[in-house]
């Protein structure tokens, strides 16, 4: 992880705030990044095979972040939360490379996560050709939106979210997608998120709180 001081410049006054960047390249091959904690699915089991990869498909070589478990159920939720960086309004991104995945196959970003069953996501679907966002409670999705989009697979596609109170806008590769208000959840953890059978690859993954 990259710890990078910011100085903000607004009415004449200075104000400094901490981005956090994760690229993966100082951890331990097959290993987690002693922030990242695995959720559990409703078994009990961890949810998903999260781990540090050396990879040539790396976007920032050479190692990515992988849920490389390429089995489950359609409700099999992977999740892996991240500690220190809980809050509310923020400016997080991350980018992912579909690897595989028949019953389902991309990934997602979670933000405002109180736990592994209560949080926002916004996910990317190159087998439903889809971008959509949720809240999630108790484990189980509620859809606010869908938005129709042409995925690529295996090729790097980058998700970014900035939420200010209930205002929450995704981009996808840079391209807006969401702009909506809701008020389920305050502030939390950031995460990342597969589903089923999807093996895929995060990298370059940024928060920055917003003032």
């Amino acid at each position: 992880m990259v710890l990078l001081t910011l100085l903000i410049l607004s009415a004449g006054v200075e104000a400094t705030a901490v981005e956090k960047v994760w690229n993966f390249d100082d951890d331990t091959p097959d290993s987690l990044p002693k922030e990242f904690v695995i959720g559990t699915l409703f078994d009990g089991r961890p949810a998903g095979d999260w781990k540090v990869l050396q990879t040539d498909q790396a976007k920032s070589p050479p190692y990515v972040l992988g849920q490389v478990e390429g089995k489950g159920a359609e409700h099999a939720y992977k999740v892996v939360l991240v500690n220190g960086t809980d809050g509310s309004d923020a400016d997080l991104e991350v980018s992912f490379f579909p690897v595989d995945g028949k019953a389902d196959m991309g990934g997602g970003l979670i933000w405002r996560a109180s736990d592994d069953r209560n949080y926002y996501l916004t996910r990317a679907n190159p087998l439903e050709q889809n971008i959509r966002i949720y809240w999630v409670v108790k484990g189980v999705r509620h859809l606010l939106q869908d938005f129709n989009q042409t995925i690529s697979v295996k090729r790097w596609h980058t998700l970014r979210v900035i939420t200010r109170g209930c205002q929450v806008r995704v981009l996808f590769d840079e391209r807006q997608a969401f702009d909506l208000c809701d008020h389920t959840f305050a502030r939390g953890r950031i995460g990342l998120w597969t589903k089923s059978d999807a093996v895929t690859y995060f990298d370059d993954m940024k928060v920055r709180a917003l003032k």
